[in-house]
């Protein structure tokens, strides 16, 4: 998540962008305002990523799980401050801007270097550009951002790059200096479509150190990291060893953890939440901390998407009677102890007592759908029940990726048997789902998406997106009005004026119903055994579930095995944390 939450934040251009050299003053040299000057390196700590993936180059597998990998192998032109957003330095020792918005000059700092030793340079970085627009290379969503700038040159005998935007775009600075960049001479001779596990040579603070296809991945921190003695890179990155766990299902990483065999888990299931202290005695012990975090992190959302190039979904009608037939408010109430909040929309921190959300809660009405579904021109058959028109059944796939989804599924498919629509449900792993995702080859999936600080809907919602393999515009959603409104939004500098855009564009998006919205938690839900030091905020003001500023306490840690071996409970640990 932290590397979709970086192109976020390097997506913002101040209101001000004036030529001359940047930043007018590093912090790099500063500590970093949210890492502990108590924290250790050293230890081993191991974590859940998730099912095993089908690639772990981020460029070829966009996902939360491959983004916080490569955040941890390879650096971007730009850093930023973690609490104040500012750009600051990164492989980039200085950089200009234009006076026009369109031009903007990077220079690669001296000191940068490769895991072997060689100087990481613009040849690097112009090699990488060249790999992701590549159309033969399968980089679809990355494509985007990049393309709206020119092929950039290498200038200053070498020592910098130069990148010259088509058009100015609020983004635009973000795209430059926010994508890893890749070393030129391991990779470009290779086929980029098929560097998927073997990374030899990095430049971030931690390098490959095995992997196990479907079972783990082992990170080793660098001691020779080039920044390891910046001020703003101590107390973060501290494990010696990050050890990532696979696991297809997510109820047996659950089970693991509370082994031991996983040091920390995020919790995603509000049954696991609700019950773990009556169920597991770790958990009633103190042994186990379980922790709600509450910080700044942005808020996604996630739904039922429907393919909209495909039949029935080429239907709003269709659509929005799928929406009716899912009873959230009950299963909130049954299943999930009224933890979450029902969506009404795409960005939900758009909205506060300021700017009210003006879209409706979809209410569950069987009613409403049948209207929805005659008007289309549905009829039952009398002798199935199931609904058809034209001599074809409203009758779809639904694909599955997870078997925590079943018990919400059957529930929804109750109330479609109950109108007459007809629903299979297909369960594939996340490799063999994520490429159906590539190529769009699906009717309905259950899909859920982070968010950035700042909202750019080009990627997801824009119709020359609708059609491009691997990319994030997953319903094939396909609207003049909100493609107006895209391009209006993409020079404008303020957030705020460029916020209210979104906010037509989100009803505009919402009233065509690519989505079944489903619910969502503003806070990280957190499990973790005892053994950890960690800042005060547990997590960074803007990161979920990661574990970046966390540490082996050796005290807690041996605490943890005595009161274990003597069956005795440790001291409770605040059940909620909010963000000072």
């Amino acid at each position: 998540m932290y590397k979709f939450l970086i192109s976020s934040i390097l997506a913002f251009v101040c209101l001000v962008c004036e030529a001359g050299f940047l930043p007018t003053e590093s912090h790099v040299m500063q500590p970093d305002p949210v890492a502990s000057p108590d924290a250790v390196v050293g230890g081993t700590v191991t974590e859940y990523l998730g099912p095993s993936p089908k690639s772990l180059n981020y460029y070829l597998d966009n996902n939360s799980m491959s983004a916080r990998i490569f955040d941890a192998l390879y650096e971007t032109l730009l850093s930023m401050d973690s609490e104040t957003l500012e750009y600051d330095r990164c492989l980039a020792e200085k950089w200009t801007i234009s006076e026009d918005k369109r031009e903007f000059t990077f220079w690669l700092d001296p000191q940068a270097r490769w895991s072997d030793g060689q100087p990481i340079t613009a040849e690097d970085v112009l090699w990488t550009y060249q790999a992701i627009v590549n159309p033969a290379n399968l980089t679809g969503p990355h494509k985007l951002s990049l393309e709206r700038l020119g092929e950039p040159e290498i200038v200053d005998e070498g020592r910098a790059i130069r990148f010259r935007a088509k058009e100015v775009h609020w983004q635009n600075l973000g795209a430059a200096g926010g994508f890893s960049i890749l070393p030129k001479h391991v990779f470009a001779n290779l086929d980029f479509n098929k560097v998927n596990f073997e990374f030899p040579v990095v430049s971030g603070p931690y390098k490959v150190m095995e992997f196990k296809e479907g079972l783990y991945l082992k990170l080793e921190r660098r001691a020779d990291w080039w920044r390891v003695n910046w001020p703003s890179c101590k107390g973060s990155n501290n494990f010696h060893i990050i050890n990532c766990r696979f696991f297809e299902d997510r109820n047996n990483a659950f089970e693991a953890f509370k082994k031991g065999e996983i040091d920390v888990f995020a919790v995603y299931t509000a049954s696991i939440w609700h019950q773990i202290e009556k169920d597991v005695t770790a958990v009633r012990n103190n042994w186990i901390v379980k922790q709600n975090v509450h910080n700044k992190k942005p808020v996604g959302f996630q739904g039922f998407a429907m393919n909209m190039r495909r039949f029935p979904f080429d239907d709003v009608r269709v659509r929005k009677a799928m929406a009716h037939l899912l009873d959230r408010p009950m299963m909130n109430q049954t299943m999930m102890y009224n933890q979450y909040f029902l969506h009404r929309s795409y960005w939900e921190d758009l909205y506060d007592e300021q700017h009210p959300c003006p879209n409706p809660v979809t209410p569950f009405d069987k009613q409403a759908a049948i209207r929805l579904l005659t008007e289309a021109g549905w009829k039952a058959n009398p002798a199935t029940g199931i609904l058809e028109k034209n001599g074809r059944e409203l009758a779809f796939t639904f694909l599955n990726r997870d078997a925590i989804s079943n018990k919400f599924l059957a529930v929804f498919d109750a109330a479609l048997k109950d109108v007459g629509v007809k629903m299979t449900i297909q369960t594939k792993d996340w490799s063999a789902w994520a490429k159906d995702m590539d190529e769009f080859n699906f009717d309905m999936t259950w899909a859920a998406w982070g968010a950035g600080l700042f909202k750019n809907p080009e990627g997801m919602w824009s119709s020359k997106e609708a059609d491009r393999p691997g990319g994030s515009n997953l319903t094939g959603f396909k609207n003049a009005e909100v493609d107006a409104l895209i391009e209006q939004q993409k020079a404008i500098f303020n957030v705020q004026e460029r916020h209210e855009i979104c906010r037509k564009i989100d009803a505009l998006i919402f009233a065509e119903y690519p989505y079944v919205l489903l619910w969502n938690t503003d806070s990280t839900r957190l499990l973790y055994w005892n053994k950890f030091g960690m800042p005060e905020s547990v997590l960074g003001k803007y990161s979920g579930e990661s574990t970046g500023y966390w540490w082996i306490d050796e005290d807690a840690a041996a605490e943890l095995e005595e009161a274990m071996e003597q069956g005795v409970p440790l001291p409770k640990q605040p059940a909620e944390i909010f963000w000072k």
